[in-house]
């Protein structure tokens, strides 16, 4: 269980650099609304390396900080990127979920409870990139819909709750 969740924390790490090159990226090519988007997810994803490792160290099992690779900083377009994040937020769910699975063969109802936050949580990630995905299916991929995209994400940015 140690061993998951410390991998989870780079996996979180490893999410918060996608995310930032991802921003970066929009911020470039001029798409302000997705840079703002994707710098709120980038922090978020932070965030939920913090509570691993809290939780971790919590725990006395000591969290571990190890390197991660560089995310890549070039994207062909809007919608891959975001095609690229909700495959990453897939692969995370699925790593989540081998912890619950691993929380339940060894009776570890702690980290079972503190998990269940990250289950649900990754609902909605997913939900959320899915819903930006079907808006290029909806609004079109013309400049003009991108630029309406752009502002959906600007939006989701100004408030995430939403």
């Amino acid at each position: 269980m140690k061993k998951a969740l410390n991998d989870q924390v780079t996996l979180e790490a490893a999410a918060s650099n996608n995310y930032l090159a991802m921003a970066s990226w929009c911020e470039v090519i001029g798409y302000q609304g997705a840079a703002n988007y994707f710098y709120t997810q980038s922090d978020e994803e932070r965030t939920h390396m913090l509570k691993v490792v809290h939780y971790l160290n919590d725990v006395g099992a000591t969290a571990t900080i190890s390197a991660i690779k560089a995310p890549t900083g070039s994207f062909k377009s809007l919608e891959g990127i975001l095609k690229i994040a909700l495959k990453n937020e897939q692969i995370v769910t699925a790593a989540i979920h081998k912890m619950v699975e691993i929380t339940q063969k060894e009776k570890d109802h702690s980290t079972y409870a503190f998990l269940e936050w990250f289950v649900n949580e990754q609902v909605q990630e997913e939900t959320k990139f899915e819903t930006l995905l079907q808006k290029f299916d909806l609004i079109g991929r013309d400049k003009l819909a991108i630029n309406e995209i752009d502002k959906i994400l600007a939006a989701d940015a100004a408030d995430p709750a939403a």
